[in-house]
């Protein structure tokens, strides 16, 4: 059986049994304790497992793409380790539990996939008594082949979050792969895991403890890529159709053979894994970066890129990579094929890079080993790492080539700093996204916030909470914070207050749009709402300022939003769609949103793009999203099936999460996308717009900054007064302000090539004095307040001269910093960098290596006087002497 067989095979047995049948999702997670990269099939349940939402079936099944970060460095020195791999899951929420997962995961591995029962084995939690019944009684495994383990049979996404015991299916491959003992004795490559089992049933909270989650739920994972080496007879997934072929393709870029070199199958099985990982993380959005997930992907590309080079493949490898991924992953994820052009230029791009950036380190490392160590620091070695992306092994290597060592423990010292300071960023993170209780009472209360905005401005709601707090008084700077009153529940005038309603018509932050502002009135108060944000997934919060009386719970409001901000908002949202298109049509389909902000005041919109856009194609967006605007389209809004979205060509925004029903706007003839927020209702009300700036990011992303309506109007007056300004300062009309400014620019050119020649001739005049004053053929002098090119050419000078053998000259530009140059005759027997480096050490720096020409540098200039005489007395010494001094 191959991938395709067994992911079908896999999904049929559930299907018939009552699972719904859903896609993968995302490898990037949208849960705010989910972790950084989808790393398991539950992933995308964990709001159901917590609660928040509902279940979208009582069963379902899942093959779900997995990346996981721990593997990394450990992958291609075995076979069993992979970044990237599928999930095969089937999922209940508070419908079966233990026994049915047991007994179903039994028939499929033993009746669907053909397994014999004889070389399997299985592992329960230490305390799980009724699994271990179940797997004897129900299913007739042995008590022989049924062990007992501790922490590797109990389940956790991560430090919090859902948990439970687990029990896990074993195949055993016999005594060729490692001693017998079963999984909890025996050799890890003998006994392989193929499925885990996870009855979820707690949520461990931040200080460990472990709480029961609102139901018992299945959560179960079985690795495609562990299956498959078992149903095709192969010694490893490597060997297998979801990564042979890709490891072909890495054998013929490299030229190495697979299986002919122990040391060399470590590097062709990490490229194959690689090539995998970096398609699919470049497909779902992430690009390269030096943080978070895009230092993910910039990992994978930059080690298959080393490993490449190490190899032998001198031409880029990545294009090929992914190419080979595509074609045997497409027909399974047909988002791949479609984003071929993006997944090849990001990882294009991104190999290139790191190819300039080994050149980079290179010359750092020169650098540093030009000093003459006799090892290269640990925290050097880290900075070349961590900052230049330099691999630590070719570090070694380099340093090695020169007899000189590597502080290891030092560099292992900066990356454990290094690694602590991730780790407590990630707590924290965890922290300030646990759910309050008291918004979870709320939300299971009264349910979901009922949003009314979309037709009403105005809307009557119940109030059901009002929470008294001084978290926002650092977004208030001319409030100090404030106690919390005696009775929290009631909110008096000044207080701070976190505002629920049943319904409102007030937009909260969402999918880059701001929340609103307005105010909600009662009876007995009135308060200035200054934000609107989700407390939790549906519950909306309004953050507000007490401004008359007071306000309490079960209160009948007025929640009326400040409908000109909201207007402005509105005709910027539309905005962005409209541009996303254009963008599209002008620069192609590859075009991806990666980001957005919806403010009153402006928009701006972050998309996936290789390199600047030039004057032309930014005119030619402007003018699409300008021709759209004037035709007036009407913007239609429906609410359709996910499926019929995608069939009518929507784009959904990255980042977002959408249900099986989703909203669907329409805006002109190139814009159909997913979106909730909130728009014009035709496109005539958006006014002009202007693009007032264009620039990157980051790797591969452009941000385009726009003004729309009144804003528009107003940039375009403020260019207009510019303009006019320039023309009164040249005296000249506005349409001849460019030809008078190339002009200028001309005349300047002019005169800074005069005084160039002009400084050249007095440095020429210079060193013919300094010629005239040299001593026995060496010239050591003191030059301040000339740039360190300068004093290179005023040594040059001097040393062409056939009566000069030596020049050092020293000296600081502007009294902070130290320039140093020697230069020597080519017959002289002297090395030019063997004399500036006692100087350098001496005004506390260092420079470079060279024999007839060298630079350096210095931070100390109080000492400049001393260098001089360093330099002075090492060219006193007798030759004998001198080539002694040069070998140290």
């Amino acid at each position: 059986m191959d991938a395709p067989g067994l992911r079908q095979a896999f999904t049929r047995y559930f299907a018939e049994r009552g699972h719904a049948v859903l896609p993968s999702v995302s490898l990037i997670p949208h849960h705010p304790a989910a972790p950084m990269l989808t790393n398991a099939g539950m992933n995308q349940f964990i709001p159901v497992f917590l609660g928040e939402e509902a279940a979208p079936a009582p069963r379902a099944t899942t093959i779900q793409k997995c990346f996981r970060t721990v593997d990394l460095d450990v992958v291609g020195t075995d076979t069993s380790h992979l970044t990237f791999f599928e999930m095969l899951g089937n999922f209940s929420f508070g419908d079966y539990f233990k026994e049915l997962a047991i007994t179903m995961a039994w028939e499929v591995v033993t009746e669907v996939l053909g397994i014999d029962p004889d070389q399997l084995w299985v592992t329960v939690h230490e305390d799980d008594d009724e699994s271990e019944v179940i797997w004897k009684e129900a299913v007739g495994v042995g008590q022989e082949r049924i062990q007992r383990m501790g922490s590797d049979n109990f389940w956790k996404m991560a430090d919090t979050g859902p948990c439970g015991p687990c029990s896990e299916i074993y195949v055993d491959r016999g005594r060729a792969h490692g001693a017998s003992g079963g999984p909890a004795h025996g050799g890890p490559q003998r006994y392989v895991e193929i499925w885990n089992l996870v009855f979820m049933q707690y949520n461990r909270m931040a200080d460990g403890s472990l709480v029961d989650l609102p139901s018992k739920n299945i959560d179960t994972g079985a690795g495609l890529e562990r299956i498959l080496p078992i149903l095709e007879g192969r010694d490893s997934a490597f060997d297998t159709d979801v990564l042979a072929p890709v490891l072909g393709a890495v054998e013929s870029m490299t030229g190495r053979r697979y299986g002919s070199d122990p040391t060399m199958d470590v590097g062709l099985r990490i490229l194959a894994d690689h090539a995998r990982a970096m398609a699919f993380l470049a497909s779902d959005g992430v690009l390269p970066s030096n943080e978070g997930r895009g230092y993910v992907l910039r990992r994978v590309v930059r080690r298959a890129t080393l490993r490449a080079f190490q190899l032998g493949a001198r031409d880029l490898v990545t294009p090929g990579l992914v190419a080979a991924v595509i074609a045997i992953m497409e027909d399974a994820y047909p988002k791949l094929g479609q984003d071929r052009e993006l997944v090849t230029t990001v990882v294009t791009r991104e190999e290139e890079g790191f190819r300039r950036t080994l050149r980079a380190g290179s010359a750092i490392l020169d650098e540093e080993l030009a000093k003459g160590p006799t090892t290269v620091a640990g925290e050097v070695a880290f900075r070349l790492h961590d900052t230049f992306g330099f691999p630590i092994d070719l570090t070694r290597e380099i340093a090695g080539d020169q007899g000189v060592e590597v502080d290891m423990a030092g560099f292992e010292s900066a990356m454990a700093a290094q690694r602590s300071r991730a780790r407590a960023a990630v707590r924290a993170g965890l922290a300030g996204t646990a759910g309050d209780e008291t918004y979870r009472r709320l939300l299971d209360e009264a349910g979901t916030t009922e949003f009314t905005g979309y037709q009403e401005t105005s809307s009557s709601a119940h109030v059901l909470d009002v929470l008294a707090t001084s978290s926002h008084a650092a977004s208030l700077p001319n409030d100090p914070p404030r106690d919390p009153p005696e009775n929290p529940t009631v909110a008096h005038p000044g207080s701070l207050v976190e505002i629920f309603l049943d319904r409102t018509p007030f937009y909260s932050e969402a999918g880059g749009q701001v929340g609103d502002t307005g105010t909600i009135s009662t009876a007995s108060g009135r308060a200035v709402v200054m934000d609107t944000t989700y407390a939790l997934s549906g519950l909306v919060r309004h953050r507000a300022r007490v401004v008359e009386g007071h306000l309490q719970p079960g209160q009948m409001a007025t929640a009326t939003i400040d409908q000109e901000r909201r207007d402005s908002i509105r005709r910027n949202h539309t905005g962005t769609h409209l541009l996303h298109g254009a963008l599209r049509r002008v620069l192609g389909p590859q075009v991806k949103q990666q980001g957005s902000l919806v403010a009153p005041d402006r928009l701006r919109f972050d998309f996936s793009h290789h390199e600047r856009l030039t004057p032309d194609q930014l005119a030619q967006v402007e003018d699409l999203v300008n021709q759209v605007i004037m035709a007036n389209h009407a913007v239609r809004v429906t609410e359709t099936s996910r499926a019929e979205a995608e069939r009518r060509g929507a784009i959904a925004f990255f980042g977002e999460k959408y249900g099986e029903v989703v909203r669907v706007v329409e805006a002109g003839p190139d814009s159909v996308e997913l979106c909730g927020g909130t728009h014009v209702d035709a496109l005539g009300m958006i006014g002009p717009i202007s693009i007032v700036s264009e620039g990157s990011i980051g790797a591969g992303i452009r941000r385009i900054e726009a003004l729309t309506g009144e804003g528009s109007f107003g940039h375009i007056r403020a260019t207009e007064a510019t303009l006019a300004r320039a023309a009164q300062l040249l005296g000249a009309p506005p349409q001849e302000v460019p030809d008078r400014i190339e002009a200028l620019r001309h005349r300047q050119e002019v005169a800074l090539n005069d005084l160039k020649a002009l400084r050249s001739q007095l440095l020429a005049d210079e060193g013919s004095q300094l010629v005239r004053a040299a001593v026995d053929g060496v010239v050591v002098v003191r030059r301040d307040g000339l740039a360190q090119d300068q004093l290179r050419q005023l040594a040059v000078r001097v040393r062409n001269d056939d009566s000069v053998r030596a020049v050092v000259v020293i000296g600081t530009p502007e009294g902070q910093r130290v320039a140093l140059v020697a230069a020597v005759a080519r017959d002289s027997g002297l090395v030019a960098s063997d004399l500036l480096a006692p100087a350098a050490r001496i005004v506390g720096g260092g420079g470079g290596r060279g024999g007839e020409l060298a630079l350096a540098g210095g931070r100390d200039p109080a000492h400049i006087d001393d260098a001089l005489d360093a330099v002075r007395a090492l060219l006193a010494d007798p030759p004998a002497e001198r080539t002694a001094v040069g070998a140290r």
